[in-house]
Order: structure tokens, then sequence, then C-alpha cells
């Protein structure tokens, strides 16, 4: 009984492998790597974006536009700050002066009729404001 592998044939050698020039492409790769590697700063040292934003910009720059659609008498009135508008033409003209950047927010009271809070929120669109939020009254 023949206990030898059947690949393996007397007088035949297995192939070897050369040490010495695999021991020479692993530092060949090892020196590419380390001269190729750019060093960051740990995340820990990185300054925040948002550290940024509190320091640069005014509190102003931040802040929606803030529109309160609310009923005078029989009839809506939109509201922004001190104006007091009733057509969606002069609303969406106040609109178009204010920054864009924060949004608006358009609150309706719960007395309001549903068209005039899609006015108002047809004038935010039409003003530019790319954020709207509708926010009804408690």
């Amino acid at each position: 009984m023949r206990l030898t592998r059947p690949t393996e044939r007397e007088g035949e050698e297995i192939g070897r492998l050369p040490m010495t020039t695999m021991i020479d492409v692993v530092f060949l790769l090892l020196i590419f790597f380390m001269v190729t590697t750019t060093f960051t700063k740990r995340e820990s040292q990185v300054g925040s974006a948002l550290a940024a934003e509190r320091r640069g910009g005014a509190a102003a720059d931040l802040q929606p536009q803030i529109v309160r659609v609310e009923m005078a008498g029989t009839a809506p009135v939109f509201r922004i700050g001190q104006h007091v508008l009733t057509e969606r033409g002069q609303l969406v003209a106040v609109l178009r002066e204010l920054p864009k950047d924060g949004g608006v927010f358009i609150r309706v009271s719960g007395d309001v009729p549903w068209d005039a809070a899609a006015v108002a929120l047809q004038a935010g669109v039409d003003a530019g404001f790319t954020k709207r939020t509708y926010v009804p009254a408690n």
C-alpha cells in the first residue's frame, strides 16, 4: 500500500517560491505607501463648522420670516412685523424685499379659511423662498 499523494512522484520536487524576491516586493510596497500617504489632522483637532457659524453670522441672518394670517372682521389679513396687508400682490411685494436664507413661516390662526393660507403659501413661492413652512396656530 502506497501512502504518498498521487501528484507527488518520486524524484520530482514541488516548486518553491523565492522568498528573497517576495521580501523585496513587500518592502517596495511599504516604501511606496509611506511616500504617497498624506497625513491629516486628527478629528479632535479639526474646527467645527457649527462653531464658525456661531461666530461669523449675526442672529438676524438665521431667523426665518414669519407671516401671520389672521381674521380682521370678515376678511383675512397678512401680518409681517408691523405691516398689515390685505392683498396677495402686496404680500408678494413685501416678501420679495426680505432675505430668503432663513425661509418663511406661514402661521395661520384657527378661524382663517383654507384659501387664505394657500394664498400666503403661494406668495412665498412667488417671492422666491425655497424654504416654506406651514404652522397652524394653537
